[in-house]
């Protein structure tokens, strides 16, 4: 169950302030509040600080102008990141964190911007922040634990109903996942992470981040990866979507045709009813026909409003 450690003011989404000018604040160096308050990085939890001010404050400008909105950050650490959000003016930030012994850390940051700093510790995949914001809108931005950062991600894009809660996200991977949630149709890096990112999401790289700027220092580069939901994505079945592109990704060295018998239909049929060649692999298959796949699929199995849904368009990904 969460717990909100610090809360502020929600008569409205608007606080009264001014954003300040530079990107840093009074408070300590982050080595110094990690040092008082304890905070080693555990690698059971995911944790990798960052430590760098400047580039805490290049990803809270990635996100965009911050003044009129509620930001929600997940793995916060010792607040890097949460004090470059609201020193580069954002109006709210609810940082959601599992680590109890950061919450001291946080808490400082919470006095020296009252009224604006949120702490919940909770679970980030077990925590539902749409009961925190009292306009039902947000923005992610966040430095995400590399051990849950996929399952946040999936969680994230395949909520309901859409179009979701958050108007963007603005989040850390390390680099490998992030060439899978941005990986065209045909490149190594494809998969079932790309098509149900890119299905619903627009979805590009911002820069990297070298594995120094962080301690400990992650054995791999990170990347920043901003990601903008589609008002109106391509229409199919969130659960068969995810069924399809599991059974077919799951197998993805072998043809579609032996690959998609685990969805216990008739796979000749149904790869026919989409158009789709029976020995082309996983990896060849575009998230439109995976969409479309995803529909036959539903018409196979006898879905309400399925034969309606194949008639409708949606934003195409790129």
């Amino acid at each position: 169950m969460a717990r909100r450690i610090a809360g502020c003011n929600r008569q409205g989404c608007r606080a009264e302030h001014r954003a300040v000018k530079q990107p840093f604040d009074e408070l300590p160096p982050l080595r110094d509040i990690i040092r008082r308050h304890g905070l080693s990085a555990r690698k059971s939890l995911g944790q990798n600080f960052l430590l760098d001010l400047n580039l805490a404050a290049r990803i809270a400008r990635a996100a965009g102008p911050l003044e009129t909105v509620a930001v929600v950050e997940i793995g916060p650490g010792p607040g890097g990141l949460t004090r470059a959000l609201l020193a580069l003016g954002a109006s709210r930030v609810i940082a959601v964190e599992r680590d109890d012994r950061a919450i001291g850390a946080l808490a400082e940051i919470a006095a020296h911007y009252p009224g604006r700093l949120e702490i919940v510790a909770a679970d980030a995949l077990d925590f539902d922040v749409r009961t925190h914001l009292p306009c039902g809108r947000g923005r992610i931005v966040a430095n995400l634990p590399y051990n849950i950062a996929t399952a946040l991600l999936v969680m994230w894009v395949t909520v309901e109903p859409w179009p979701p809660w958050y108007d963007s996200a603005v989040l850390m991977f390390q680099r490998e996942v992030a060439e899978r949630i941005v990986a065209a149709v045909g490149s190594n890096s494809y998969g079932r992470l790309s098509v149900l990112a890119q299905w619903r999401c627009e979805a590009r790289i911002a820069f990297d981040i070298n594995a120094s700027a962080f301690v400990p220092p992650p054995k791999v580069k990170s990347s920043v990866v901003r990601l903008v939901p589609r008002s109106a994505p391509l229409l199919c079945d969130r659960a068969t979507l995810e069924a399809v592109t599991q059974a077919a990704f799951g197998q993805r060295r072998k043809m579609l045709r032996q690959s998609l018998r685990s969805l216990e239909t008739d796979t000749a049929e149904l790869i026919a009813a989409a158009g789709l060649d029976p020995t082309a692999r996983a990896q060849e298959i575009s998230v439109e026909q995976f969409v479309l796949l995803a529909r036959m699929l539903e018409i196979q199995r006898g879905y309400h409003g399925a034969i309606e849904k194949t008639g409708s368009a949606g934003d195409k990904p790129a």
